[in-house]
């Protein structure tokens, strides 16, 4: 390996090496997915419902034996060690946490309450724990007047930023953001994306997050991975794929002319096309 392959090696904080993700011992989801977040960077993966993203998510964090899926093939790399056989508790102490699809928080707990779970696996003291709950009510100040409500009785948005905030608390190195943007309203989207850019500019947190809403995700995101039927079949920067002509008629609704329907154009010209 040469010193410059060496250098970009060390550069990456997660490097996924062509997995394959098998559900029930039978059902192919991921087909060979590779993928890089460089360390600092925001990356968007991109798909439709049920095109693999959330696989490829739990694949990472651990999580899919809970399902009974496995990583069959491949290998995934977090910080420069192989991690695709550490438990999720190990992983989440490495630094890489995910917030479910769905934000999770505990109902009957209240929102600090919620934020104070995420730092369960610290052992820097009850100071160290304070300040960066002080923190995260500095990205969320609507968290800090809600403190005291039940995480049950909170909005949608508010639920999410509760759930980006409990990872937080871990101090991850990197999160894992599934579908920030589902179930809420667009104020709120733009609201929740914003703060997860100053979260990675201010705080160097690398995030890698599957969203279905292309539009908003590749204006925030540094390098984007298209899925299909559990295969990447593009990738490039943000500006790359929001220039994209494919991208732009399958996936953020503009087209020129000669617009065609999405459902009229047969997946295998599409894939052709794509990986020409």
């Amino acid at each position: 390996m040469s010193g410059t392959e060496q250098k970009d090696k060390r550069d990456l904080v997660l490097d996924v090496i062509n997995i394959e993700v098998i559900y029930n011992h039978v059902i192919l989801v991921l087909k060979g997915v590779s993928l890089e977040v460089p360390r600092g960077d925001i990356v968007a993966i991109l798909g439709a419902n049920g095109a693999g993203k959330t696989t490829t998510l739990k694949a990472i964090s651990n999580l899919l034996k809970a399902e009974r899926g496995e990583v069959t093939k491949g290998s995934i790399e977090f910080e420069n060690d192989r991690v695709d056989t550490m438990t999720a508790n190990e992983l989440v102490k490495r630094g890489c946490i995910q917030v479910m699809e769905g934000r999770h928080c505990f109902e009957h707990l209240t929102v600090e309450e919620n934020l104070m779970t995420g730092a369960f696996t610290r052992r820097d003291g009850r100071a160290a724990i304070a300040a960066d709950l002080e923190k995260v009510y500095a990205y969320f100040p609507r968290l800090q007047e809600r403190r005291s409500s039940l995480a049950g009785y909170i909005s949608g948005g508010e639920q999410q930023m509760t759930a980006i905030g409990r990872a937080l608390m871990s101090q991850p190195t990197m999160i894992l953001l599934d579908e920030p943007s589902m179930g809420l309203a667009p104020q709120l989207v733009e609201e929740i994306f914003e703060i997860v850019r100053d979260l990675n500019k201010k705080e160097k947190v690398s995030f890698l997050l599957a969203e279905q809403n292309t539009n908003i995700a590749l204006r925030y995101a540094d390098y984007g991975y298209i899925l299909e039927n559990g295969r990447v079949v593009m990738d490039g920067t943000g500006g790359e794929l929001r220039e994209n002509e494919d991208v732009k008629e399958f996936y953020l609704g503009v087209a020129g002319d000669n617009r065609r329907s999405f459902k009229n154009v047969k997946h295998y010209k599409r894939r052709k096309r794509w990986l020409a």
